[in-house]
């Protein structure tokens, strides 16, 4: 098994069916499905929008520090199980804090659980909050300070999610040049459901340091020379944009085109429970382009807000290893 670094990960949506179960009964949260069968249909999108429906409905049962923790803690041992070394988990406190959950409850427990994936399982993580699209600039605002109020403790960007056609990056300008003074990155989601433009306004309104998807970029040439001339990593999640209809199938993704004109792509899972998926599956998936995987781990590493000793110590684990032995 060959390393892995993966940095588009919802942590809320690595949550198992049964896990999920258990905590909605802790919380007497109603979910709207009983049983893990019942979970696994309501997992069966129509299309994006039917996808964030569902995300709200079911990631809501999360409400205690112990909740937030679990998941964390959770995900990070089942992905070492797929070569994960370093993980960049993204968090959406706000959602939560809209339905009553404290700001400093979310915090606590994601960092809490980044730390225990670390001391237990040996995998690295960091952690990016999400501002939903739709949310008001107070609301983003707000991400942003409780973000920076826990750098010391594995907060290292901030994102912007959610819908993506009906919610342009721009109107979240200020929320970003806030974290930008704070020293956090931008990991704005963008060219997933929106086409270039989307992009650019990401880039250039949110100083976007990585872009989250980003593929919808390839409809405009000039934008991806761009991106390759910036050295922007795009973070690709090939079976995610499958199971949403982003793309209408494997081979129509425009991941191996994008590398071939020199950007770089990192690998990753999205929303691994509810698109059925898993750190070696979506690798694979990637690599049936004939790309090998060791192009993946670099630019991972180079995508990664991590500080410069752990790229560092990414970067040497990447170059030790024998490649040769790394099956697509």
């Amino acid at each position: 098994m060959y390393p892995k670094i993966e940095l588009h990960v919802h942590l809320e949506a690595t949550v198992r069916p049964e896990t999920l179960l258990e905590i909605a009964r802790r919380n007497d949260y109603p979910l709207p499905a009983n049983t893990v069968e019942e979970l696994t249909e309501l997992y069966r999108f129509r299309d994006f929008r039917h996808f964030i429906e569902v995300w709200i409905l079911t990631t809501n049962a999360l409400q205690q520090e112990a909740d937030f923790r679990q998941m964390v803690a959770d995900y990070a041992a089942e992905a070492k199980r797929h070569g994960a070394v370093y993980i960049e988990g993204i968090f959406t406190p706000a959602e939560r804090v809209r339905r009553g959950v404290n700001w400093q409850e979310v915090f606590e427990g994601v960092c809490a659980g980044a730390q225990e994936a670390r001391e237990e399982h040996g995998v690295e993580v960091r952690l990016t909050p999400d501002i939903p699209r739709g949310f008001s600039i107070d609301e983003a605002i707000a991400t942003v300070r409780w973000a920076s109020h826990y750098r010391e403790r594995g907060v290292v960007g901030v994102g912007l999610g959610g819908l993506e056609a009906e919610y342009p990056p721009e109107p979240y300008e200020e929320a970003f040049t806030l974290a930008k003074s704070e020293g956090l990155g931008s990991v704005p989601h963008a060219g997933e459901v929106a086409g270039a433009a989307s992009v650019r306004g990401a880039l250039e309104a949110l100083g976007a340091d990585r872009l989250r998807h980003g593929f919808r970029a390839e409809e405009d040439p000039g934008l991806v020379r761009e991106i390759v001339g910036r050295g922007t990593v795009l973070d690709v999640c090939p079976i995610s944009n499958l199971r949403t209809g982003a793309v209408a199938s494997l081979a129509d993704h425009p991941l191996p085109r994008l590398v071939a004109a020199g950007v770089q792509c990192s690998i990753s899972t999205d929303d691994p429970v509810m698109f059925d998926t898993d750190l070696t599956r979506d690798y694979e998936a990637a690599c049936s382009f004939g790309i090998s995987p060791r192009a993946f781990y670099e630019a991972g590493v180079k995508g990664a807000l991590c500080d410069e000793a752990t790229r560092t110590r990414l970067r040497e684990l990447g170059e030790v290893f024998d490649w040769r032995e790394a099956v697509p």
